[in-house]
């Protein structure tokens, strides 16, 4: 696949309708989210408060599109969809709240306001990370999500893998450990496939579920690349961006010493490599044609193709 071609695949994809599609599909996710979180009389109201608080109204939930767009492709039932893009998107919240505590990152600003911790406390920053754990798990078990409880089996493993030791828990270790040390390319990349990657991957995978074999090849490779684009592209935007941009407290990692793709790389080389990766993540999908626009457009919007 030529460059001329990925920009005539992106340009197609990159219209409108998909610009479009993203903003109902923002709205939709926060409205399962909301009525999943909704306020309960019989909950801790503090607790509740804060979960509602770190999970809703922020973020460009990036994975809960990918989600949908997997279930497009793939012809996957709408409960499903919704249920799996919701509980990827609350194990993510989950993380974010317990990364900014100071035990971890230490960070004060989450999508653009108090992170958890600072809004509320330590403790209820911990309590709020382990009960929207737990409720992304709820949503995806719940009785009669699917009349195929094999299917159902798979959704739960595959988020349980992504966001334990196999996963995202993995992965934030071996990053904790990583601090002021030098690492190759190859740790680095094995580090985000866990800590990122594998949560984008599960997105993918769980919105996929009615897919068939070539459809979920295809789906896992482009996560793969797609994954690391992801964080290839967050490593340079924590050096370009300001912190009203990120949501987040911009030239972090440089100040906690961190082994990023810029810092092992060079800023340029890094772009190259998140662009090589993008269009890896095309080439894969390619055989879909128009019927992976949707992931195609989502491709463009992660890489911000503005490099």
């Amino acid at each position: 696949m030529n460059s001329a071609t990925i920009e005539t695949l992106v340009e197609a994809a990159h219209t409108q309708e998909f610009n479009a599609w993203v903003r109902n599909q923002q709205t939709h996710i926060e409205s399962v989210l909301d009525k999943a979180l909704a306020p309960n009389t019989n909950l801790p109201e503090k607790l509740i408060s804060a979960m509602r608080y770190s999970a809703l109204g922020g973020g460009k939930r990036i994975r809960a599109l990918l989600c949908y767009a997997a279930a497009e492709l793939c012809e996957t039932e709408i409960a499903i969809a919704d249920a799996s893009a919701a509980a990827v998107e609350l194990i993510h919240a989950y993380s974010l709240v317990h990364d900014d505590m100071p035990c971890m990152d230490d960070d004060d600003l989450r999508r653009g306001k108090p992170s958890c911790h600072k809004q509320y406390d330590d403790a209820t920053a911990l309590l709020v990370g382990d009960a929207l754990q737990s409720l992304a798990f709820s949503l995806i078990s719940k009785e009669n999500l699917t009349k195929n409880p094999a299917t159902q089996l798979t959704l739960v493993h595959t988020l349980a893998n992504a966001s334990g030791i196999l996963g995202m828990a993995g992965g934030q270790a071996l990053d904790l450990s990583a601090v002021g040390q030098k690492l190759t390319q190859q740790s680095l990349e094995k580090m985000h496939q866990l800590k990122t990657g594998a949560l984008i991957k599960a997105s993918l995978l769980m919105g996929a579920a009615n897919g068939n074999a070539a459809q979920k090849t295809a789906i896992e490779i482009y996560a793969e690349n797609i994954g690391l684009a992801f964080q290839v592209v967050d490593d340079i935007l924590d050096i370009e961006a300001d912190s009203a941009t990120l949501g987040k407290t911009a030239g972090k990692d440089a100040l906690s010493h961190k082994p990023t793709y810029v810092t092992i790389l060079g800023l340029d080389v890094a772009k190259q490599h998140a662009n090589a990766l993008f269009e890896a993540a095309l080439l894969a999908i390619a055989p879909f044609e128009e019927n992976a626009n949707l992931l195609r457009g989502l491709a463009y919007l992660i890489t911000q193709r503005s490099f």
